[in-house]
């Protein structure tokens, strides 16, 4: 590599706690989302937040199992 540079090494140690920080973040602007929703008259605005909300729940939905995943991939500690 050009001027010595090297890749950072693969550092998955702490993905679950970004992951579960990630998720936590996620359902808080849900639920500032919801209430943004409930002080709404614009039907158009309670449909973006409803459809940004279903997108929100898959992603969650989706951390979920990687935290699964994750947590499976480092399994107990033995040394």
């Amino acid at each position: 590599m050009p001027f010595g540079n090297k890749p950072n090494p693969d550092n998955r140690s702490d993905n679950v706690e970004k992951l579960q920080e990630m998720i936590q973040n996620t359902i808080e602007n849900m639920e500032r989302a919801e209430e943004t929703m409930a002080l709404s008259d614009s039907d158009e605005t309670r449909r973006q937040v409803e459809e940004k909300n279903e997108r929100r729940r898959e992603s969650i939905e989706a951390m979920r199992a990687e935290v699964k995943d994750e947590a499976r991939a480092n399994g107990p500690m033995t040394e």
